[in-house]
């Protein structure tokens, strides 16, 4: 995936539709794109942000900027991943706001990683749960349980205008990563399928472009992961039963950086297909069930 040419608009308020606005954070890397995209909801003078970002003076600043005399009602976090929940806390600190959304999350895992991990600092006041709301004078956020990309991941419906905040469960430019241990591909797809049966009109990933065209998109990645799926049942039938040998053949002109989070997703499916019977394994080499 090619990244769309420069200037981004780094630290701008922009006009989502008329209840949204969103920020984009200066954090580009091959794992979030031209960067995170907070957004800030309301426009009746009390306003949610949700997904602040990393901890960068200049964005929250920007955020604060953005924010101008309007009060903040609740500052919500998707998920806790490093370019996602860091800037609660200075952002808490300066406008007074309670950190409202996903569960706080600490996963001790030795093995490789698909982005710089996770964020030790998010201490949410309180914890939505799947189904609750938030409300402004002009907006309902309602907590929709996607774990999958993370096993605390949470997207906001907002319901006055049917558009989702769909953090990294379903972004704008690529895939999402799925990382055992705490990815977990048969919860992902099936929060996959719960999107599917929602009527969502647009969904504001955190990553990417606002996806127009929502179901027919989540459509296409439920069809991708079976894909990927029958890719990894194929090589396992012609005795390819390690993933470092899977993934050169399974992403052929993929950079070879993205690689080690690409294995991180084989696995997340082998483990899946474990779960279904179809393979088994021994030490790390994996084989179609007998």
């Amino acid at each position: 995936m090619q990244f769309p040419e420069r200037p981004w608009p780094t630290g701008l308020a922009q006009q989502c539709e008329p209840l949204v606005r969103r920020v984009l954070a200066p954090n580009p890397s091959a794992f979030s794109y031209t960067g995170t995209q907070s957004y800030i909801v309301g426009a009746a003078g009390k306003v949610a942000v949700i997904d602040p970002g990393p901890a960068e003076q200049a964005h929250v600043a920007a955020l604060i900027a953005a924010i101008g005399d309007a009060e903040v009602a609740a500052i919500m976090c998707t998920h806790t991943h490093h370019d996602h929940s860091p800037a609660a806390a200075p952002l808490a600190a300066a406008t007074g706001a309670p950190v409202i959304g996903c569960a706080p999350f600490s996963l001790k895992d030795d093995g490789p990683r698909a982005d710089a991990g996770f964020d030790p600092t998010y201490q949410p006041d309180v914890i939505m749960v799947d189904g609750q709301t938030l409300a402004g004078p002009d907006w309902t956020l309602r907590a929709i349980w996607t774990p999958g990309h993370t096993s605390n991941h949470l997207c906001y419906a907002l319901e006055e205008s049917a558009a989702l905040f769909s953090g990294d469960h379903v972004m704008g430019w690529s895939t999402t990563v799925v990382s055992p241990p705490d990815g977990d591909m048969t919860d992902y797809m099936n929060s996959l399928q719960l999107l599917q049966t929602r009527e969502d009109r647009v969904y504001y990933p955190a990553h990417g472009e606002a996806v127009t065209k929502p179901r027919q998109l989540v459509r296409g990645m439920i069809g991708h992961r079976r894909q990927r799926e029958n890719q990894i049942l194929k090589l396992l039938g012609e005795g390819v039963g390690v993933i470092e040998q899977m993934v050169p053949q399974m992403y052929k002109g993929v950079d070879q950086q993205l690689w080690p989070a690409a294995g991180r997703s084989v696995m997340a499916h082998l483990i899946d297909l474990e779960r279904r019977g179809c393979v088994s394994r021994a030490d790390s080499v994996w084989n179609v069930a007998a």
